[in-house]
């Protein structure tokens, strides 16, 4: 058995379709739609729902669109359909900031009931995340009860929040009853505590326990992320005994690419592919055809590190072991891509000193807030770049020119750190940075930078020299442009290095405001260099 850093492997997802046609064969037996599953002593026990709700449920959600493109024209058909009302003079004019939902007329109401009657619930919350407000409201007050809690999941948590302001408790109640344990753990925190507190009296010791383990687990965690539901077996079995086993399910838990073999107490033993069940006979046993020796992950370790391992590997789930040994979960694929597009949103607007989980159609006060910090450091950036510019004022009344020069050098500055400060954040995020080859890539980028200063120095010189050629400073001019282009690009460069080092030092986000960070310093050391050298030059 290895840990997250060692070896494991993946199915094909091809191999999921033959096993699904194979284990239907059998006499289905009525079962919830995600059940929890689990062998002990060689016996399993399985609890019948009360009615074929779930079951009905689970048959239509196969039925509904999972095509991105149908999403697509579904949003541009709802914003058609408020445009058209719109003609029709049947909306009041509300206020953005305080949206009523309820301004629909019969024709809207219908055509919106019907272009959503087809949709997956992950398409709704699309399409909820890029309507305004008011228009929000009217379709979330549309969308069909059972789907709302697959819905509330999906949305990002600045939308969620605005929907859950519009739901009453019973609503709420209801609509998170329906969830696994692992999506109720991800909604909690923006559940009032009265809504969490029913709900968990409404789930079972077992589920309760798994909700509870969920929460006490760091947010950017393994133990936060991963499924509860998953087919575990003994290894004393053979390969016709599990079939019989699986025979006993219509459905399996989703990304089920293998079979978790776990002994009496419950210790992880390994994984058993469905590939083996599908290519050996019947006859042979679970443990002469399990594999032992594959990557487990504990509930501590960091998301992040786990989606890498799953892209390196091409993993589709992975189980999840505690310290005693005991098999508690597994992460699947589905949460990995949620990781992976979750911490790209996070690089992104933490570049630029923006909140990931603000709703882009936000309150104009709320939005404007929430950029002022970074805004005013920008200013106070920008104030002392001016003042070194002041320091030169005799500089540029001798050489007019320099002011007209002055943006080349600073924007090529800029340029060469966002470069380099983008090459190493991204490096850093996939771990690729360590402190045994630090170094080397620090010189390693000052090294091109340098590279890339004697050329575009050069080039700049002779434009600057050609541009200014009648001048009898036009040489001189063009020489300093060199120079400071030299200069200013292997500073942009480690400044590039130097802001996510120094962030990450500090324990903050290495993309955290990087690109302000990086201006003021390229702005401002680029001015100085190019000034000072003038001042040098231009006696």
């Amino acid at each position: 058995m290895r840990r997250l850093s060692d070896r494991a492997g993946g199915v094909a997802p091809i191999l999921f379709k033959r096993l699904r046609s194979l284990i239907q064969e059998g006499t289905p037996f009525e079962l919830p739609r995600q059940p929890f599953f689990a062998a002990s002593a060689g016996r399993n026990a399985v609890t019948e729902p009360d009615d074929k709700k779930e079951e009905l449920l689970a048959a239509e959600d196969d039925l509904l669109s999972r095509d991105p493109e149908v999403a697509n024209r579904a949003l541009e058909r709802i914003s058609q359909i408020f445009e058209d009302q719109e003609d029709r003079g049947k909306v009041s004019g509300n206020d953005p900031e305080e949206p009523d939902a309820a301004a629909l007329d019969l024709t809207a109401e219908t055509e919106l009931t019907d272009v959503l009657s087809d949709l997956h619930p992950a398409d709704i919350a699309y399409i909820l995340e890029a309507l305004p407000p008011e228009q929000r409201l009217a379709v979330w007050n549309l969308v069909r009860h059972e789907h709302e809690g697959d819905v509330l999941v999906e949305v990002s948590e600045g939308v969620r929040e605005t929907l859950i302001d519009s739901m009453d408790r019973e609503e709420l109640v209801d609509a998170v009853e329906g969830l696994d344990t692992d999506e109720i753990a991800d909604l909690v925190d923006d559940l009032p505590p009265d809504v969490v507190a029913e709900v968990q009296e409404g789930l079972s010791h077992e589920e309760r326990a798994q909700l509870r383990a969920a929460m006490s687990y760091p947010e950017d965690s393994v133990g936060a992320r991963m499924d509860f539901e998953m087919i575990s077996i003994r290894q004393d079995v053979s390969l016709e005994i599990v079939l019989k086993f699986l025979r006993r399910f219509e459905s399996l838990p989703d990304h089920t690419d293998q079979l978790f073999v776990v002994d009496r107490q419950g210790k992880f033993l390994g994984a058993l592919p469905v590939a083996q069940i599908l290519v050996h006979e019947p006859t042979r046993s679970v443990s002469s055809l399990m594999q032992s020796d594959i990557l487990t992950l504990n509930p501590l370790d960091d998301a992040s590190d786990a989606a890498q391992a799953f892209e390196r590997y091409d993993l589709v789930s992975s189980p999840v072991v505690d310290e005693a040994g005991r098999l508690v979960g597994r992460l699947t694929v589905n949460e990995v891509v949620d990781v992976i597009r979750e911490e790209s949103a996070e690089d992104a607007y933490a570049a630029v000193g923006l909140d990931e989980e603000q709703d882009i159609f936000g309150s104009v006060w709320d939005s404007a807030k929430s950029r002022w910090v970074w805004l005013g450091v920008n200013l106070c950036t920008a104030f002392f770049a001016s003042r070194v510019i002041s320091a030169f004022d005799g500089t540029i009344s001798k050489v007019v020119a320099l002011a007209a020069l002055m943006p080349v050098v600073a924007g090529m500055a800029g340029n060469s750190g966002n470069q380099t400060l983008t090459l190493l954040v991204r490096s850093m995020a996939m771990g690729q940075v360590t402190d045994a080859n630090t170094g080397r890539l620090l010189r390693k980028e000052l090294l091109v930078a340098l590279l890339n200063g004697l050329v575009w120095g050069v080039i700049a010189g002779l434009c600057v020299w050609g541009l200014y050629h009648d001048s009898a400073q036009g040489m001189m001019l063009g020489g300093v442009m060199a120079l400071a282009m030299l200069l200013n690009i292997v500073l942009g460069a480690a400044m590039g290095l130097a802001v996510p080092l120094v962030l990450k030092a500090l324990n903050k986000d290495p993309a955290m405001g990087g690109s302000v960070l990086l201006t003021f310093m390229t702005d401002s050391g680029g001015f100085l260099i190019f000034l000072g050298l003038a001042s040098v030059f231009f006696r």
